[in-house]
């Protein structure tokens, strides 16, 4: 009798086993369930098309599907968009743009339906706005932001324009409080400040912004707005806005005839950016991070599938570099590794996928023409 009791234990023990193994393997998502939700200002014009180009390579790499919702950078509709991914089936969503306090409701959303969340381009201001950085940090879902150093991206761009001798220089923002917006600027007067202290013979001046939205139109009437009321004006800055507020300031500068005289810079690569270079329509550009949201796009897919874990009391904080750029021959490389062709294969990107979250910021981190050219080369 002792002997049965024994014998059934055993069975017991090893079915009960049998049955986890197999529940814990019918619980492993297949690739083609898992369906990621792209809520972006705008997956068309400039930079926006980069991203989804990146964006829908790296589905395709992994058999994922992918779901895009425009949203315009209009703060309702920024909120809607995770409503809508969610509704759509999405079990993680990236997000840009987002301002913090429109994370409050995406956050919400994300943690009420059980569904991952990333920024991208956007990070949650730990010390202007504290206690959405800790419903961020504490929640269970949101996993965490990928965003640039825009303080020295805004310096670099700014001593780009000083060490090519401009010293009257107009400054085009797009929407007042967008805290990427907010970090160039403080870049580009710390850089001005600097220069001033360092040259109190040849000083420099910065406008105060003139505002252009994320159109063509507004960067058009910004840009003339400027060269208006200042005639000496010998140096443009459209700090961002996704690449058309840029195309209307370059193009009021050529109606102008001042293509020459006025040096512009930005931070959105063109697609047609070596040519704007040789022929002086711009002078120089930083960017060339469309793979920013791929970073997200990875750290979410990681989460779906069960490899990234226990957000519940971390930020994940990616800090992702910029490229610059400031002549026709610094362009070639970057024409070649990004433009003619994405920086990452199919096969490259399937083994970013399998990385720790540890090993993808570090991938993340040494993102650059050198790297991408190393790669291609190998």
């Amino acid at each position: 009798m002792k002997l049965k009791k024994i014998a059934l234990s055993v069975a017991g023990t090893v079915l009960a086993a049998s049955v986890a193994g197999f529940s814990s393997s019918a619980m492993a998502i297949e690739n083609s369930d898992i369906k990621i939700g792209i809520s972006i200002w705008s997956s068309t014009d400039v930079l926006g098309s980069q991203c989804k180009r990146v964006l829908d390579a790296a589905a395709e790499a992994l058999g994922v599907e992918i779901q895009y919702v425009d949203q315009a950078h209009v703060s309702e509709k920024v909120t809607a968009s995770v409503e809508q991914l969610v509704a759509a089936g999405c079990q993680g969503i990236i997000i840009c743009n987002s301002s913090d306090t429109e994370m409050i409701s995406a956050i919400k959303t994300a943690n009420d339906n059980e569904v991952y969340l990333t920024q991208f381009f956007r990070i949650i201001s730990k010390d202007a706005n504290p206690a959405i950085y800790q419903i961020a940090t504490d929640s269970p879902y949101f996993i965490g932001a990928v965003h640039e150093n825009e303080p020295q991206n805004g310096e670099t761009l700014m001593n780009m324009l000083l060490q090519k001798g401009n010293r009257n220089i107009g400054l085009i923002g797009w929407e007042q409080g967008d805290a990427t917006w907010l970090g160039r600027w403080e870049g580009y007067k710390a850089g001005v400040e600097k220069w001033n202290a360092e040259h109190p013979d040849d000083k420099a001046t910065l406008t105060e912004p003139q505002y252009a939205g994320t159109s063509s139109e507004g960067g058009s009437k910004a840009a003339e707005a400027l060269m208006a009321a200042n005639p000496n004006l010998d140096a443009l800055i459209p700090a961002g806005g996704g690449g058309d507020p840029l195309l209307g300031a370059i193009a009021a500068v050529e109606r102008a005839g001042k293509t020459q005289t006025i040096d512009v810079v930005s931070t959105v690569f063109l697609p047609d950016l070596g040519e704007r270079l040789a022929n002086g329509s711009m002078a120089g550009q930083s960017g060339g991070h469309y793979c920013d949201p791929l970073i997200a796009f990875m750290m979410v897919y990681n989460a779906i599938k069960g490899n990234y874990t226990d957000f519940a009391g971390k930020f994940e904080d990616v800090n992702f570099p910029y490229l610059y750029v400031s002549s026709a021959d610094d362009y070639k490389d970057y024409e070649k590794y990004f433009v003619d062709q994405l920086p990452f294969t199919a096969e490259e990107m399937v083994e970013m996928s399998k990385l720790s979250m540890e090993d993808l910021k570090a991938t993340a981190a040494k993102i650059s023409i050198e790297d991408a050219a190393a790669r291609a080369g190998k």
